[in-house]
């Protein structure tokens, strides 16, 4: 269920709009209105909520339309925006632009444009979480890497195979260069070379990556998931994966699947 925000000191405009929007929602969505700017910050800033359309006035008291999409537009997960006035303005239309507004509607609304215009907002906030979930699948280093591994000395190709096929076993570079007869020092700096990641970074941002994949697609355990990608203990697993990405693994998996169902 993906949230929508009405935002107009006309209570006229407000209800009406509300109205149009629960009738063509027919409970698929949640809809929310604030009689003021003030009132849509703290339902902006309600912890576990998320909205992903905005639709307010620009005239205002206090606080106007557009600083209130100001602030929007910065938070973590920014709400798509439609902006409606009773003034065809350009000054205004400009700075709307300059703030991804999708839609500039005058007053008085047409149902028709106001739903279209809602649909649309809808398929943006759909493809922004898209693209929000593939950046959190992604190692983007990683990415250069694989992009490049084809012109790799053969050596680091080698290491980077058998990194991928025992990624859950123990894996120390010197253990590596034993197998491939070479110096460890020399494979060492051979791999920072061509990949720009030392051994023990790319180790772990695969480990993590693998993690990720695991905690998307599966329902295997935190411990089950630390066994499959080479980590000893679930609590050092958890402690590596927050050092990469800046939350537990846990977390990750809950706001994968926030992110998914909004898609949906």
């Amino acid at each position: 269920m993906r949230t929508i925000l009405i935002v107009d000191d006309e209570p006229r405009t407000r209800e009406g709009v509300r109205r149009v929007l629960e009738a063509w929602s027919a409970g698929r969505h949640r809809i929310l209105t604030a009689a003021h700017a003030m009132e849509a910050r703290r339902w902006l800033q309600e912890e576990g909520l998320q909205i992903n359309v905005l639709i307010t006035d620009i005239r205002m008291p206090r606080i106007s339309g557009l600083d209130l999409i100001e602030e929007a537009v910065h938070m973590p997960h920014p709400p798509v925006v439609i902006l409606i006035s009773g003034y065809a303005e350009f000054e205004y239309a400009q700075k709307a632009l300059k703030f991804g507004v999708i839609e500039y509607l005058l007053k008085p609304l047409d149902k028709e444009k106001l739903l279209q215009a809602v649909d649309e907002a809808l398929e943006e906030d759909a493809e922004r979480s898209r693209i929000e979930l593939m950046d959190r699948l992604i190692d983007r280093k990683l990415m250069e890497t694989a992009v490049d591994e084809q012109t790799y000395n053969p050596a680091v190709q080698e290491v980077v195979r058998y990194v991928e096929e025992h990624l859950h076993e123990p894996l120390h570079l010197k253990d590596l260069a034993e197998h491939l007869h070479m110096n460890a020092s020399y494979l060492s700096a051979l791999f920072k070379e061509q990949t720009g990641l030392t051994f023990s970074e790319y180790l772990m941002r695969r480990r993590v990556q693998r993690a990720k994949e695991l905690l998307s697609s599966t329902q295997m355990t935190i411990q089950e998931i630390a066994d499959a990608t080479g980590y000893q203990t679930d609590k050092y697993f958890v402690k590596v994966f927050r050092s990469l990405e800046g939350i537990s693994p846990g977390q990750y998996r809950k706001q994968l699947a926030q992110i998914d169902s909004h898609i949906e």
